[in-house]
């Protein structure tokens, strides 16, 4: 086994340190999500923490860590005899982002049932991580599956298996630390809330402490056991500490003032629930012992609420969590006034960020802004509205040197959170998580005869083939007497990515209504949901006399959102053009990538000019779609009280879907399009439109 990099050597970070700390001295706290960017220690930090845990006592031979004085009544081990307890060390259980299923919660025991025939169960990783710490690197990245069922662990501190004949429930309290990059996207907000404690970590700017960062490292790296004894005194005395702030901690006093100072603080920033009151006050007590203190301060309750309640205020789809800390202080000295017991908030707890930033958790798990995409109101060169030395022109005209009927590139609107867009039907790309998809990581769903090698071993159906054959095949002890024939592939359902391709009217019927602000916002947003959901996307544009392929498709969403900013407007609208340019596209990549399905995503006012019979021509393209079976949405633009039904008619061609821009608007393309269906419906919740009808749903 390795050698543990010391938590004591680490540089800096100190506020996550310091969390990491305060569960280990309470694991009521409820666990820590670690935020930042790569390479900023998240995963050496956690891994290095189990080492400071006090021992365990666990009853001999259980492989379900039971105390030994309160072992668990339900115990599959059990009954557990008295006397019978050992001392091992705190464990620390890594669940991998690809773990299936079975690996988590575990399963029936195959060897055993194959070759004794008797049902015995065997553990997962939750059984293993009872009583210790169980760490999810890159949590943001879990399977969905595999987030219900730590979401059901984790809220009735136990883990029930009801599968392949196996009915076993048995203890899972442990400590969830998570460590994730916000630029690969967002925890649903279930799991969010579950992680008591969350803190943001970023590489250091100051050279010194750089430098100093690469020099441990170096010397780790060529001696892990000669560096980790130079800092074994710092680690024993960290050790000891937490042993003596654990002993302390039932004395530590939560006054009614501290306790009212909780309340406010969790009112004024309009957190959800009462979670945040409870791990705040915990987090205070916690910071209490860990200070030697048998009182609860001013202080304690400013750094719980900076570390507890970053990740739980209502902000805006893509706000950075953080607090704002002159906010958090008005409200301590507030309501320390009104009880005098408790002075006014002291310290220099280090909260965040304002209430400002790109790469916000969307409410819980809506969308999470690329770093490299420019917000809206900056002034970066891709995604500006100030046009370059040379091209000014006033707002909505046109650059100087620009070709006729072109106008200066319109700034997005503010993005908002989208839910689901999804193809109809199951596929087989890539994973991902948007559309239903056969998957090696999902639930499983059924089972089938393998075809070629066996990957995913379906017991219970396996069982149940080769039942019926044993007494002709002459079996004689408890041991299954299977046969190549019986064996059954588990049939695995989960989430795929999908290729979404925005093909986006730039024209100058969209400029002239001043709608391509609102436009370019609702196409970022989508954007953004893609890139959370590990989609490639792609953008045709076509305005003048041609279309082109602004970007090919890609992962990149960062580079999307700024040829989006970018793109001028004008001229005459080649939709026919455009159309063609987006078929083309999808030809081509389907020859790169023939599993991942595509989404195609029309954004236009239906009108089509230029050269001879346009909107036939239009008409011709789009059925070139439905022919392929192409999922499609249409987001209408038209807007005034004359409205020609193009682009709903258009919809009907592509044997897709219409969403006006009002209706865009007001709840947002997703909130709308439940899913893209065959027959390509959308139930609004009181009507369905489907093509150019509208019937009531």
């Amino acid at each position: 086994m390795s050698t543990p990099y010391p938590f004591t050597a680490l540089v800096g970070q100190d506020d996550l340190r310091l969390a990491l700390l305060l569960n280990a001295v309470s694991p009521a706290v409820g666990g820590v999500l670690v935020r930042g960017e790569k390479g900023t220690a998240k995963s050496t930090a956690v891994r290095a923490l189990s080492a400071l845990l006090p021992e365990v006592d666990v009853v001999a031979g259980c492989r379900f860590s039971c105390a030994p004085g309160a072992p668990d009544p339900g115990c599959p081990d059990g009954p557990h005899e008295p006397g019978t307890g050992t001392t091992r060390a705190a464990r620390m259980v890594e669940l991998p982002v690809g773990a299936s299923e079975d690996r988590l919660v575990g399963s029936l025991d195959i060897e055993r049932a194959l070759a004794e025939g008797v049902k015995a169960f065997e553990p997962g990783l939750l059984a293993d991580a009872h009583r210790g710490i169980l760490y999810v690197d890159e949590v943001n990245l879990l399977h969905d599956h595999l987030v219900d069922l730590l979401l059901d662990a984790a809220a009735m501190g136990a883990s029930y298996v009801e599968r392949e004949g196996v009915s076993v429930r048995h203890a899972a309290r442990f400590l969830l630390v998570g460590t994730m990059n916000p630029e690969e996207g967002e925890l649903r907000p279930q799991l969010l809330d579950r992680f008591g404690l969350t803190v943001e970590v970023a590489a250091s700017r100051e050279p010194d402490q750089r430098v100093e960062v690469v020099r441990r490292r170096l010397a780790y790296d060529d001696d892990p056991e000669g560096f980790a004894g130079r800092w074994a005194g710092e680690e024993a005395a960290v050790r000891d500490r937490v042993v003596a702030a654990r002993a302390l901690l039932p004395r530590v006093r939560l006054d009614d003032g501290a306790l009212r100072q909780i309340a406010a603080t969790c009112a004024a920033f309009e957190v959800d629930g009462m979670r945040a009151d409870i791990v705040m006050a915990r987090t205070a007590t916690a910071l209490a012992a860990w200070a030697g203190r048998e009182d609860v301060l001013a202080e304690d309750v400013r750094q719980a609420a900076l570390l507890a309640l970053p990740h739980r205020r209502r902000r805006n789809p893509f706000d950075a969590p953080g607090l704002d800390e002159d906010k958090l202080d008005e409200t301590l000295e507030e309501f320390a006034a009104d009880d005098p017991g408790t002075g006014p908030g002291e310290g220099d707890g280090d909260g965040g960020d304002d209430d400002q930033g790109p790469d916000g958790d969307g409410g819980g798990g809506g969308g999470g802004v690329p770093p490299q995409a420019p917000p809206p109101d900056t002034d970066a060169s891709a995604g500006s509205s100030t046009p370059p030395a040379g091209g000014e022109a006033p707002e909505g005209g046109r650059p100087q040197g620009a070709p006729a009927g072109e106008q200066q590139p319109v700034r997005a609107a503010e993005p908002f959170r989208t839910k689901v867009l999804s193809v109809p039907g199951l596929g087989d790309g890539a994973a991902g998580r948007r559309s239903r998809a056969r998957t090696e990581h999902g639930r499983t769903t059924g089972a089938r005869r393998p075809r070629g090698t066996l990957t995913k071993l379906h017991l219970a159906a396996t069982v149940q083939a080769a039942a019926p054959h044993q007494r002709v095949r002459g079996r004689s002890g408890p041991g299954l007497v299977v046969r190549r024939d019986d064996l059954r592939q588990a049939v695995r359902e989960g989430r795929e990515g999908n290729l979404v391709l925005f093909v986006v009217d730039a024209s100058g019927s969209m400029a002239a209504r001043q709608r391509m602000g609102a436009v370019k916002g609702a196409v970022l947003s989508l954007l953004l949901d893609a890139y959370q959901r590990r989609d490639k996307v792609g953008l045709v544009t076509f305005r003048g006399a041609a279309a082109e392929v602004a970007l090919p498709p890609t992962s990149s969403v960062d580079a999307a959102a700024a040829r989006l900013e970018s793109l001028p407007t004008g001229g005459r609208t080649p939709l026919a053009a455009g159309l063609l340019t987006a078929h083309e596209v999808l030809r081509i990549e389907r020859l790169r990538d023939p599993a991942r399905r595509p989404l195609v995503v029309v954004v236009t006012d239906g009108r089509a000019t230029g050269g001879p019979e346009p909107v036939a021509l239009a008409g011709r393209a789009a059925r070139l779609f439905a022919a392929d079976g192409v999922a499609s949405v249409v987001v209408d633009c038209e807007t005034g009280f004359v409205r020609l039904g193009l682009a709903a008619r258009l919809a009907g061609e592509l044997g897709g879907t219409a969403v006006t821009l009002d209706e865009l608007r007001a709840e947002s393309i997703a909130g709308l399009v439940r899913e893209v269906r065959t027959g390509h419906e959308v139930r609004t919740g009181r009507e369905v439109r489907t093509g150019n009808e509208r019937k009531v749903a």
